[in-house]
């Protein structure tokens, strides 16, 4: 989402097709979607607050959780969001900017409604080990993995694995996990990445970035031992129903609400 509306990217470079958030929200929790996100990639990348407005319209209409992330800076914003009717906050930029904004949010509203989000991008690695990364085998050969802020355009240097990890710690309920590499390409999500955290960490694990068809949902869970989905292209462009992946899923052996 950006400028109030919601956009589709390819690898965080946004599309023109665009849609309202609210009328959108409200179509898929009818369609039996189990969570809605709305994340403002822009936000902090243009110094702008997340649109309450929005929010507020978006929560009048439905009545699964919800999550918004974007912009939010300070506990006061979480405080805002979350009156607006928001059900989760997501906290990415913030996050590894100010990680003592994580164990606060978490302290005064609890863990279950704090996400941090982590956007972060494949670093091949050649004969010599980076210091301090932690290196796994992927498609693209042993890589390490760097978290990206500002909507996907300043690079941190930051370990993703160990920032997850960090990021538990200090109190987030759930990880939001973004592949840059696989945003929008709708060839599957990145696998290696998301079974690394779902096994190092306690916590929820939400695969995001490359869905293209119902197996690659069943992928997440099966091999990426992801613990939710999310996914944006094979809905918005009605490739495929909501009630197509769930039912997919079920015929795969994984529990769904029907």
């Amino acid at each position: 989402m950006t400028g109030g509306k919601v956009r589709k990217g390819v690898r965080f470079q946004l599309m023109e097709w665009e849609a309202d958030p609210p009328s959108l929200a409200a179509r898929y929790s009818e369609a039996g979607a189990d969570e809605i996100t709305f994340l403002d990639i822009t936000a902090s990348s243009d110094a702008r607050d997340i649109l309450i407005d929005v929010v507020k319209r978006t929560a009048e209409q439905v009545f699964i959780p919800f999550c918004v992330g974007g912009g939010i800076r300070t506990v006061k914003d979480i405080r805002a969001l979350l009156l607006a009717g928001a059900d989760k906050i997501s906290i990415n930029t913030a996050a590894v900017e100010t990680p003592d904004l994580i164990n606060e949010s978490s302290r005064v509203f609890g863990a279950q409604c704090i996400v941090c989000a982590i956007d972060v991008r494949r670093r091949p690695v050649g004969k010599t080990k980076p210091k301090d990364k932690i290196v796994i085998d992927t498609k693209d050969g042993k890589c390490w993995y760097e978290v990206i802020i500002h909507g996907g355009r300043t690079a941190t240097g930051k370990d993703a694995i160990r920032w997850g990890m960090e990021a538990e710690k200090r109190g987030a309920g759930e990880i939001l996990l973004t592949s840059m590499d696989e945003d929008g390409v709708k060839q599957g999500y990145d696998l290696a990445i998301t079974r690394e955290f779902s096994e190092r960490l306690s916590i929820p694990i939400i695969a995001s970035g490359g869905c293209g068809n119902p197996s690659h949902i069943i992928d997440a869970f099966k091999i990426g031992k992801a613990d939710a989905a999310l996914a944006a292209s094979i809905f918005h462009f009605n490739e495929y129903t909501i009630a197509d992946v769930k039912k997919a899923c079920r015929d795969n052996g994984i529990p769904v609400r029907m």
